[in-house]
């Protein structure tokens, strides 16, 4: 074979492989794809955390695309940074968890189509021994201020996520500002710093989805506080308000799907078979507690 039509096959070879191994570093604007999904011609983003990293949002993601031609660019983030993406115009939609903060970027109108997809709740989780003797709190307010009167290791996310703004509406609730040896900040997602209360022996607030997909994981953590009605988790999507962005008619369309009954039995559904409980409720149990 001559030496330039081998230089060229191994060229092409490199650059095809390149590309389809590069396919979660490709770029929505000015953020990089954690996960793509699909791919079809109409291509849209989302900014959003714990549905991406449990799988849920590529299950959805995946059969949408099979039905509109799309292609699914995921950019991992908490709520905060999720909606701070949305507000950037980097992202055509967020699915994400802080009523408050969804309703005032609706209100501010560079966010809408604000639509209810489902719910999870937290739980306060810790070592079995319970050295702050939460177990028998009263609510989630009051094993908070048991941990900082016995000091015992806790772990914050401390990211403005979803998770962490409800932590610091729980410390609020206590009047107590939590500092000190014992109040370790991660900056980090969900499952990793569950994984460290685990490896670390200390408390923290997990979301249930998380819980039940990495519980066979956590020898050294066990439920401890839930039930409380401000432990419920709603999730809303929103997208751009329409034009705003590139993809913002097929985000609308893809929380339509989300929002439809063939989107819904995916989230009712999911995690049933691995790990014998589902991780999400859907929309319509979902509403009870929204607000």
């Amino acid at each position: 074979m001559p030496e330039e039509k081998t230089k060229f096959i191994i060229a092409s070879t490199l650059l095809l492989y390149l590309a389809f191994s590069g396919l979660a570093s490709i770029s929505h604007g000015q953020e990089k794809c954690t996960e793509v999904y699909g791919n079809g011609p109409n291509k849209f983003s989302l900014a959003t955390g714990s549905p991406g990293e449990l799988g849920i949002l590529k299950v959805l993601g995946e059969t949408f695309s099979k039905e509109m031609n799309t292609t699914l660019c995921w950019i991992k983030a908490g709520t905060g940074d999720s909606l701070k993406l949305l507000k950037e115009k980097s992202v055509d939609m967020t699915m994400v968890h802080a009523p408050d903060a969804e309703k005032k970027a609706v209100s501010d109108g560079w966010a809408t189509k604000r639509t209810l997809i489902g719910s999870n709740e937290f739980f306060i989780v810790g070592p079995p021994d319970d050295p702050a003797r939460i177990a028998g709190a009263k609510n989630a307010a009051d094993a908070y201020a048991l941990i900082a009167k016995a000091k015992t290791k806790f772990f914050s996310r401390g990211d403005n996520s979803g998770t962490h703004k409800k932590e610091m509406e729980l410390w609020k609730k206590t009047g107590i500002s939590p500092s000190g040896d014992w109040y370790i900040v991660t900056k980090d997602f969900m499952t990793a710093t569950l994984k460290r209360a685990n490896n670390e022996k200390g408390y923290f607030m997990t979301d249930s989805s998380t819980y039940v997909a990495e519980k066979k994981n956590l020898p050294n953590l066990k439920i401890l506080c839930r039930g409380d009605k401000f432990l419920i988790n709603t999730y809303h999507a929103l997208s751009q308000p329409a034009g705003a962005t590139p993809g913002a008619s097929i985000a609308a369309k893809f929380i339509d799907f989300v929002a439809s009954e063939k989107g819904q039995k995916i989230i009712r559904d999911y995690g049933k078979e691995l790990y014998g409980d589902g991780l999400y409720n859907d929309a319509a149990y979902a509403t009870q507690y929204d607000d």
